[in-house]
């Protein structure tokens, strides 16, 4: 029989004896291993809800720089295109530490002075009674204008002589004209929510008569909503046939003939909240313009997670304003479907707030 060598033996032992120590190990490593995943999973649960945090803070860090940067450009472009830049868009810093509950835009052109003064001797505050408004209830009212195809011309210079004289235009980089009307929505969201950091936009026609407070109490009704679309609501035909009001050029995009247009506010009076102001604002480049301003603005919510209002109280008719008021119900803007605002406004607009206004002290009563 033949002899195992006993220096063989021993390292064989002491090879089997590494295994059994190897496993001993790997044997005693399993339990912690088990004890430390829950560990880890409430660390990783910490880290991604720490994360989605920062996320969060970095969207509105960026949203912020975003608006800022929209209002450099705007400065930028007036000065190359030789136009006179607007004393609020020199000085957006002042403005944007002030967080505001609403901004109205009053929509106006050249020709309309007459109808700017009946708003004025009606719904639209003027000179201290203005500013305090600002500064106790944070709501901004401008009549909106760009400038004419002859930047520095007489209609440029008449604009510019009112507002030494009232100081309540915001002026546009813009060039006005009735089929520039969606350009120029665009304009001025884009310019308002880089000068004033507000809850909400408003859009008016200076034709229509609007309550102030009422509209102020309205929209804070929504303010805990990040993107509101508020005003009322239609859906209309779309008009394929050339030489109509209110044709639309583009009308196959809509479908077949006699399609309707999808829901979007009418455009006498309409609100949105800042979000949606600062969406327009930046990607104000590659917006699509339709022939209608209220249907451009319609479609570019389309696709977003947007909460249309469908307020009735934004479009009551001249008539039925005042026995709405009388009863309680004070209509937010009134006017006439069949003229698409008040008919004949500049001679009616007194009328008109005398037996549809909220009241003189409305605006100092309201919360």
């Amino acid at each position: 029989m033949w002899t195992v060598p006993e220096a063989e033996d021993k390292t064989i032992s002491r090879a089997m004896g590494v295994k059994d120590e190897r496993l001993k190990l790997i044997s005693e490593g399993c339990d912690p291993i088990r004890k430390d995943v829950k560990h880890e999973s409430k660390d990783i649960l910490s880290e991604v809800s720490r994360t989605h945090n920062a996320i969060q803070t970095l969207d509105k860090t960026i949203s912020n720089l975003e608006m800022e940067l929209a209002a450099t450009r705007a400065v930028q472009e007036s000065i190359i295109n030789g136009s006179p830049i607007s004393d609020e868009l020199k000085i957006p810093e002042t403005n944007g530490k002030r967080k505001y509950l609403m901004v109205v835009g009053i929509n106006t052109a050249f020709s309309s002075r007459k109808r700017r003064d009946s708003v004025r001797a009606t719904w639209m505050p003027q000179g201290e009674e203005r500013k305090k408004l600002e500064e106790e209830k944070g709501i901004i009212m401008r009549f909106v204008i760009g400038h004419s195809a002859t930047s520095g011309g007489i209609l440029d210079r008449a604009i510019e002589a009112e507002d030494r004289k009232h100081g309540d235009f915001l002026r546009l980089e813009h060039v006005e004209g009735y089929l520039e009307l969606s350009a120029k929505t665009k304009t001025y969201f884009a310019t308002a929510a880089a000068l004033w950091d507000a809850d909400f936009y408003v859009k008016v026609d200076d034709d229509v008569h609007v309550n102030i407070a009422t509209l102020g109490a309205t929209l804070a009704r929504h303010r805990t909503k990040p993107r509101v679309y508020i005003g009322c609501m239609k859906s209309g035909p779309v008009l394929a046939q050339k030489g109509v009001r209110y044709h639309e050029p583009e009308h196959w995009k809509f479908g077949e003939e006699g399609n309707k247009y999808f829901r979007h506010a009418t455009g006498q009076l309409y609100a949105i909240s800042r979000d949606l102001a600062s969406y327009i604002s930046i990607n104000q480049h590659v917006l699509h313009k339709y022939a209608n301003e209220d249907v451009s603005l319609g479609s570019w919510f389309i696709g977003l997670d947007v909460d249309h209002i469908d307020d009735r109280s934004l479009c009551c008719g001249t008539t039925d304003c005042e026995w709405k008021a009388q009863a309680g119900n004070v209509c937010v803007a009134s006017f006439d479907w069949t003229c698409s605002g008040i008919c004949k406004s500049v001679e009616r607009m007194k009328d008109v707030h005398r037996r549809c206004g909220e009241g003189k002290n409305a605006l100092w009563t309201e919360a």
